[in-house]
């Protein structure tokens, strides 16, 4: 090799322990390396380095922009309660652990598919931790399967995972290469599922560990007593408590239910409710966030409907009284608090203990923690105030535009339509559904730029600036040669080796970074051999995206990682098996679909 080529496999290198060892973010590790490169390549002047403009390329790769954009679409879903509409029916209430891992992994499989794996995880666990109190079963049996079906989902189509995009975007830029259609994977990527999902049912009752989650939402102090309404003409009209999702939650109790002139304690779950009904909650803050979102409840306040601002611009704020504030010993109601402060009070907390009155007829006490409903404009002007200790805005805690749902809904199947019809690109069509979200208020400006991840970006484009590397320096050319040389001629076997470094740079570092390093070098194989490059380009999609047997391959396992209590070795006992079983038929399966 030349001095170029071992430079360039020495910065890897260099680059893979560090990520292994944990030295520090990959999207920092990756643009360095990058850096080094950039460096030596302007003061070397060599051709054999990539210029700026090259390295800095794959910033601008279709693949990157697509991941990106998605993000956008997928706060949309999140931000007007789509997801929750349309999983509600399709969980329901299992009874069981078997059963609760199959109601949860064939939405979430089917879900991944079409949108990205990273906020559908995110979304489900706090459903999964409900789950885990309502059957007393242990977390762990179900954060594993949570993240694997979400895997298994987006190995089925173009847009399942970003690594997918990414490769994608890569083989556009190579002339000659045949171009992906939406559900084209799906020849490979279904039966892969189906085995995944499968194994999840068989051996998950066996080999998924039970282990205590290192954090409860019961380990907060913080009681708040909140009330909701059913609200008239609403969505839980006619349920059951237990239909309705009332019962058992995390964090959070039904105390009891006021229904004009009766008051109902100790509520059994066989209680229908009936519009306009008053329910009286106690439990943390978390859980009183999530119960402003729940479709079919409002704040039993009427000053929440008096605030005269979008709901999009409200956010949930908790403000701590002080001992100077003009409010204390008088009602919330008579100290007209929404007046005077421009937010309204939902629910509040005193030393962890019920407060038996309505809101509007609690007086005030110093150290009352009070969770109000109000705007930015309230923390800016309260932060420094005498009348409050503290004041901090919660995160994620805008009201859910429930309204807007099918709205959303519908952009995403246009979008899907678009790109399985063939009418526009895959970022043509993600740049149109994003611009759609926003337009029609299913998130906002402000949301839609909080909700792209830059980190993932950043580690993408600098990976695709390292793999331009490998192969402008010649190194790529030269390891596929090594790895002709050790497997041999035959292009089944050096497909198998194409997935199984794949695999393994994906279960040290990261996917993306792991597909865009493995392309260039599998490309070359390809050239080498005189075969069609299709079958090793389907195998890294899936190779990459195939990480089981660690939890620092794949994000989506890393989330589940701490909420579920497990050890390294969990992944690895229950994960390996799965990597064989995925890597053996997407050997024999490839070659079929796609000739050599």
């Amino acid at each position: 090799m030349t001095w170029e080529a071992w430079f360039v496999v020495g910065v890897i290198i260099a680059v893979l322990i560090a990520l292994v060892r944990n030295f520090a973010p990959a999207d920092l590790l990756l643009l360095s390396g990058l850096t080094l490169v950039m460096v030596m390549g302007g003061l070397s002047g060599s051709e054999m380095l990539p210029s700026v403009q090259q390295a800095v390329s794959g910033f601008g790769n279709p693949g990157m922009l697509t991941v990106g954009v998605l993000f956008v679409v997928v706060e949309g879903l999140a931000q007007t309660g789509a997801m929750a509409r349309i999983t509600g029916p399709l969980l329901g209430l299992p009874k069981s652990a078997i059963s609760a891992q199959a109601r949860l992994i064939f939405p979430v499989a089917g879900m991944s598919a079409f949108l990205n794996n990273t906020p559908i995880v995110a979304m489900f666990m706090p459903v999964i931790d409900e789950w885990c109190k309502k059957v007393k079963i242990n977390p762990s049996k179900l954060y594993i399967p949570l993240s694997y079906a979400s895997i298994f989902g987006g190995a089925c189509t173009l847009i399942g995972t970003s690594t997918n995009l990414i490769v994608y975007g890569m083989m556009t830029e190579h002339e000659g290469l045949p171009t992906l259609g939406m559900f084209d994977l799906a020849w490979v990527g279904v039966p892969c599922a189906v085995l995944g999902l499968g194994y999840i049912l068989l051996t998950g009752r066996w080999m998924l560990p039970d282990r205590v989650p290192a954090v409860s939402l019961n380990d907060d102090p913080r009681q708040y007593t909140a009330e909701m309404i059913v609200e008239d003409g609403g969505a839980m009209i006619g349920k059951t408590i237990m239909q309705a999702g009332l019962r058992h939650l995390s964090g959070l109790y039904l105390a009891e239910i006021d229904r004009g002139n009766r008051l109902m304690c100790a509520v059994s779950s066989n209680v229908v409710l009936e519009a306009n009904d008053r329910l009286i909650f106690v439990g943390v803050v978390e859980s009183v966030v999530e119960l402003r979102k729940m479709r079919g409840l409002v704040p039993a306040t009427d000053q929440v409907f008096k605030l005269g601002h979008e709901v999009s611009e409200r956010k949930l704020i908790e403000a701590v009284v002080s001992n100077q504030c003009p409010m204390i010993g008088k009602t919330i109601r008579d100290a007209k608090f929404r007046t005077n402060y421009g937010a309204a009070v939902i629910a509040v907390g005193r030393s962890g203990e019920r407060i038996e009155q309505k809101i509007g007829d609690i007086k005030l006490q110093p150290g009352d923690t009070l969770l109000l409903e109000g705007t930015q404009a309230f923390v800016d002007l309260q932060r420094n105030s005498r009348d409050f200790f503290l004041v901090s805005a919660l995160e994620g805690s805008t009201p859910v535009r429930h309204h807007r749902a099918w709205v959303a809904i519908g952009i995403l199947g246009g979008m899907i339509a678009m790109v399985t019809m063939g009418w526009l690109s895959m970022l043509t069509s993600a740049l149109l559904a994003a611009g759609l979200m926003i337009a029609t208020r299913c998130c906002t400006g402000s949301e839609a730029r909080r909700s792209v991840n830059w980190q993932v970006l950043l580690t993408i484009g600098a990976a695709l600036g390292l793999g331009m590397a490998l192969r402008e320096s010649g190194a790529a050319a030269v390891i596929s040669n090594k790895i002709i040389g050790l497997v041999g001629e035959n292009p089944v076997l050096v497909l198998g080796a194409v997935y199984f470094v794949t695999m393994l740079f994906t279960e040290v570092i990261t996917n993306n970074a792991a597909a865009v390093l493995v392309f260039p070098i599998a490309y070359a194989a390809a050239g080498t051999l005189g075969v069609s490059f299709m079958p090793f380009a389907i195998v890294i999609m899936l190779a990459a995206s195939a990480s089981f047997a660690t939890p620092i391959g794949y994000q989506t396992n890393l989330m589940v990682y701490g909420p579920g209590g497990y050890r390294f070795t969990d992944y690895m006992r229950y994960g390996i098996p799965l990597n064989l079983l995925f890597m053996t038929t997407s050997i024999v399966i490839t070659p079929i679909v796609w000739p050599f």
